[in-house]
């Protein structure tokens, strides 16, 4: 195996995760996929980079001497591509973006402007993940951040390629008063009596999803109102009582909202980021993909009720 500039991300996102576990939600792979990665990384080097314990992974000494060594090749790699312009263009290629409903959006834009200063942003509101694709196939896109379900993968031509950013187990959002309100987490059907916000057909599997995580727990939903549009008014909804959401994990909740897990996780979202082949060099990708995941990290980091879910759910085993 050569050892490439990925696997040293690799690398830092399980150091910056803390488990093998969380750094592949964050990369967007699965766990098998991950400590296979790093099974061959530390082959390459002959001894273990982490090792174990009760919270997660840690650098061995070794890890930590390569950890230090990849971080300062990855911050060179990082300042030659400030230098270079993807090939199709000048130094003053505007990249057209566009996102919806996506919580990485914001810091990831802030580190594309930090790390590619000569590569102008447009950026634009598209709601379904399927008109993204169709964008993207007639060249008015140059990459975007869209969603799919675990099961209904983003079909697109060869024209277009995408990369998961993290599958994210999708919770639920509830009044303060709420009887579930003391609950560490929620089971589907102890919410079948209420009314739901949906927001409406994304392209790529939603809300048909829903509906079938209602059905397999014994219930359709009693009433529906649909909403797409400002996130304070919807909260506000929420918090009145007027219904209950499926929600982003990381979604920051106002006051009289309560962000609570579903019971067993029965809906999955991923994240991805999709672009056109021929129209972006593959540094100018990289860059999207790690300032799109490391804005995630971010995302994480504010969000109590997300962190408290995966030390539950994976903390204690370590993964």
């Amino acid at each position: 195996m050569d050892l490439e500039l990925r696997h040293l991300r690799a690398l830092c996102a399980i150091a910056d995760a803390g488990s093998l576990g969380r750094a592949a939600r964050v990369l967007g792979y699965s766990q098998q996929a991950m400590s296979a990665q790093l099974g061959r990384i530390e082959r390459y080097f002959g001894e273990p980079l982490f090792e174990r314990n009760a919270w997660g992974v840690e650098p061995t000494r070794c890890g930590a001497e390569v950890l230090a060594q990849a971080r300062d090749v990855l911050s060179r790699a990082d300042a030659i591509r400030h230098r270079t312009t993807d090939r199709t263009t000048g130094p003053c290629r505007v990249l057209r973006l566009a996102a919806t409903n996506s919580p990485v959006l914001s810091g990831m834009v802030v580190r594309i402007r930090s790390r590619l200063p000569d590569l102008a942003l447009s950026i634009s509101s598209v709601y379904a993940s399927s008109e993204m694709v169709e964008l993207l196939e007639k060249g008015e896109l140059d990459a975007a951040i869209g969603v799919d379900y675990p099961g209904r993968e983003l079909r697109h031509s060869d024209a277009v390629a995408h990369r998961g950013i993290v599958i994210e187990p999708s919770f639920v959002a509830v009044p303060a008063h709420h009887r579930v309100r003391h609950r560490m987490e929620v089971a589907l059907a102890e919410l079948a009596d209420d009314a739901w916000f949906l927001t409406p057909d994304d392209g790529a599997g939603w809300p048909g999803v829903f509906y079938e995580a209602c059905r397999s727990a014994g219930f359709t939903p009693a009433a529906t109102h649909q909403f797409i549009g400002d996130q304070q008014q919807f909260q506000n909804m929420i918090a009145g009582g007027v219904g209950v959401s499926i929600v982003q994990a990381t979604m920051r909740p106002i006051s009289g909202v309560l962000v609570k897990p579903l019971t067993g996780t029965p809906l999955w979202c991923r994240y991805l980021l999709a672009w056109r082949r021929e129209d972006l060099a593959e540094e100018v990708v990289e860059t999207l993909f790690r300032s799109a995941t490391e804005s995630y990290r971010d995302l994480i980091a504010q969000s109590t009720h997300f962190r408290a879910w995966m030390s539950q759910t994976y903390g204690a085993v370590g993964s």
